[in-house]
């Protein structure tokens, strides 16, 4: 899973204020550290969504060298790396539906970051363009 680190701050209206320094466009806030932690998900999935409108490459997360961080989901992470590797590649949507052999509005579905695909399905995607989904374990924060 992809995990970006966050800078927490005190706004100056009583809230904290979520930060980036990974993805500077990203912003949010929360009542509290917690409240901000919990939106900064959907923060960023949304800029990663618009990156992927714009056609830009998704930035990948820095080291956290102590600093708080923010955990996407499995499949988020997967998706984004799989944009990331088409991006790379110079592959458009069309590209790796014909690829797959899979209409494009199953593709748009694929590499949506808010609907929730199989991870066999990206999988299979990213064995398409000769790579290999790894996960991992690691000590809980």
């Amino acid at each position: 899973m992809l995990i970006y680190p966050v800078h927490l701050e005190p706004d100056d209206n009583g809230t904290i204020l979520a930060t980036f320094p990974d993805v500077p466009e990203a912003v949010t806030y929360g009542d509290d550290a917690a409240d901000a932690a919990n939106h900064a998900v959907g923060s960023l999935t949304a800029m990663f969504s618009a990156y992927m409108d714009d056609r830009q490459r998704i930035p990948m997360p820095s080291a956290l060298k102590g600093r708080p961080g923010v955990v996407l989901p499995a499949g988020t992470s997967a998706k984004i790396l799989l944009w990331n590797v088409m991006f790379d590649a110079g592959l458009r949507k069309a590209d790796l539906a014909r690829k797959l052999n899979l209409s494009p509005s199953v593709v748009d579905r694929l590499l949506s970051l808010t609907h929730a695909s199989r991870i066999e399905q990206i999988e299979t995607a990213l064995a398409a363009l000769g790579k290999q989904l790894v996960v991992g374990v690691r000590e809980a924060a």
